[in-house]
């Protein structure tokens, strides 16, 4: 049973068709490769799916169960996290600091046992990051990498990324093709949006893809 199968989805904003009758699967310890042009419909579908947009259309089964993700919250407890493009990282805080940021569940754990938690997380999946550094001084890598560890932080099983090489120098992109391979090593399910061939045979010579 596949951790997430997409079944006739579609969405429309007004006359605009942004997906139709979209179906595919998504496995565990696998990456998804979605390929295609800019304005081809995408990020809307993986809006759809992270709990940001309603479908007009179709199902969405998780484990096997039909669900509905109402919302980004609704996702994120279902296990589905999102690496923007544009990273939603408070610039002024440490790294630690916005990895717990907007968590209610276990609030008043004692920072010393987070830490230990995060630092466990990044070296499971080969994260090197100084947990005291403030945002504002991290490369764009450094920056991403946050977010990454945001999602595992979270209990994510699903890591969905949205272009996530745009912004990235040639090192950072063979560091983040790493980490996404300890990712699926570990059991993790990866959805890889891009509109570079380059990129899916980039990934496909250092990850199980599907």
């Amino acid at each position: 049973t596949p951790f997430i199968r997409l079944e006739g989805l579609g969405k429309s904003f007004g006359r605009v068709r942004a997906n139709h009758n979209i179906s595919l699967s998504i496995h565990a310890g696998k990456i998804l490769a979605l390929l295609g042009e800019n304005g081809a419909g995408k990020s809307t579908l993986m809006s759809l799916l992270a709990g940001q947009l309603q479908p007009d259309s179709g199902t969405i089964f998780l484990h096997g169960e039909a669900t509905v993700f109402s919302s980004t919250e609704k996702a994120i407890q279902s296990g589905i996290g999102m690496v923007y493009q544009h990273f939603k990282l408070v610039e002024a805080m440490s790294v630690l600091e916005n990895i717990i940021l907007g968590q209610t569940k276990g609030f008043w754990l004692k920072l010393s046992q987070v830490r230990a938690q995060v630092d466990e997380l990044a070296k499971t999946y080969g994260i090197s990051l100084d947990l005291d550094a403030k945002i504002r001084d991290l490369s764009m890598g450094e920056k991403q990498q946050v977010e990454i560890l945001k999602l595992l932080f979270r209990k994510s099983d699903l890591l969905i990324f949205d272009e996530p090489t745009a912004v990235l120098t040639p090192q950072e992109i063979e560091e983040l093709m790493q980490i996404m391979r300890d990712l699926t090593k570990e059991g993790k399910s990866i959805l890889f949006i891009t509109h570079k061939l380059n990129e899916i045979k980039a990934v496909a010579d250092r990850c199980s893809v599907l």
